[in-house]
């Protein structure tokens, strides 16, 4: 069975990294699970007490950010890609700049050096030339920055409609599946 990696970091948007692992669910693509303690928080703060045991319940193997040897911290795991939903701008600097100190930014350091598809959903709002300049690092080196911004031209009727457009797109950008997100048709 293909697997995808799936880090969640502590920004805001802890709904997307449900969705995202409800998504792989469904196309029947592995979970590999790894939530930073700040998504902990972020994900009872902004989903409620169960999110999280929603969430490592649709995973098939979570692991702790410490975990700094887990399987997934090997370019020989067989994984088809990361995605980061949330992505915060600490873990986007780390991933940027190389600093594999938690498995997290190790693991998507991996998917880099593999040329594997690394999607991150980078949320901060306004932008500093900091972010900006990591954005640009993290892309040069292949991954690709997925700002969670409403498709509004398909005129979403609720949030969830918002949360499961971005998080279809960003399964949709690992080309491991006929596209899930609701395309325009114009």
């Amino acid at each position: 069975m293909t697997s995808v990696i799936l880090g969640v970091s502590g920004a805001s948007g802890a709904a997307l990294a449900l969705s995202v692992a409800r998504h792989l669910v469904d196309l029947s693509i592995g979970v590999e699970l790894v939530v930073s303690p700040a998504a902990e928080r972020t994900s009872h703060a902004e989903c409620g007490e169960v999110a999280l045991l929603s969430l490592t319940d649709l995973a098939d193997h979570v692991y702790a950010p410490s975990d700094i040897g887990a399987r997934i911290a090997s370019g020989s795991a067989p994984v088809a890609g990361m995605i980061v939903a949330p992505c915060s701008m600490r873990s986007l600097a780390a991933i940027a700049n190389g600093l594999d100190d938690n498995l997290l930014t190790r693991s998507a350091s991996v998917q880099l050096k593999e040329r594997r598809p690394l999607v991150l959903l980078t949320r901060e709002a306004p932008l500093t030339l900091a972010h900006l300049r990591n954005m640009t690092a993290a892309t040069e080196m292949g991954a690709i920055i997925l700002p969670p911004v409403p498709a509004f031209y398909l005129i979403p009727t609720s949030l969830a409609d918002v949360v499961d457009q971005i998080a279809a797109r960003a399964v949709d950008l690992l080309h491991i599946a006929p596209p899930i997100c609701r395309a325009w048709t114009g």
